[in-house]
């Protein structure tokens, strides 16, 4: 029988993401969890998903601009899937725990949100959360990793999020 993996992606950049779904189908019983045009893109591609406002009870609102800010998506990302009391805490509360979080951000000029959060909160927990940031990390998250590789895709998560942040710092002080 196949480990459960529950995983949540959202990704503005398609790039990659149906061949990294299938690695992971044959690898684990796959549960995922997906955004509005993720979601569609991988139905369409054959793949059941459950989308972010099934788990939250909340729909998106403000035309996209918040889809996964929920304490049911992050509690499911921070807990520490090792720590009783936190999977107590999970269960208590009807959140599930969630093991890995692919995102690739929007375009800075998008200011993307809650993509910046998801990374952040799958790199403070990667003990327990694999964190995929970039396309090209696609294929190291297939494959058994590490504590050490896990907790390199977290630095990578944290820099790519720093960066991002820089880049919009940079864009709104020289916007007219």
């Amino acid at each position: 029988m196949l480990q459960t993996l529950t995983v949540l992606i959202s990704v503005y950049d398609k790039t990659g993401l149906i061949e990294l779904v299938k690695r992971l189908s044959r690898k684990f019983n796959l549960k995922i969890i997906s955004t509005g045009g993720t979601a569609k893109y991988l139905n369409a591609n054959g793949f059941e998903v459950m989308e972010v406002a099934q788990v939250t009870g909340f729909p998106e609102i403000l035309n996209g601009r918040v889809k996964t800010l929920h304490p049911k998506i992050f509690g499911g990302i921070l807990a520490e899937k090792n720590n009783r009391q936190h999977l107590r805490e999970l269960k208590k509360l009807g959140i599930g725990p969630i093991d890995m979080v692919v995102v690739n951000l929007y375009p800075f000029e998008q200011i993307d949100i809650g993509g910046v959060t998801l990374l952040r909160a799958a790199a403070k927990s990667w003990r327990t959360t694999i964190v995929a940031g970039q396309i090209k990390d696609y294929a190291s998250i297939t494959k058994k990793l590490s504590l050490k590789q896990r907790r390199q895709l977290a630095a990578k998560a944290f820099r790519l999020t720093g960066q991002y942040d820089r880049l919009i710092a940079k864009y709104l002080s020289y916007a007219r």
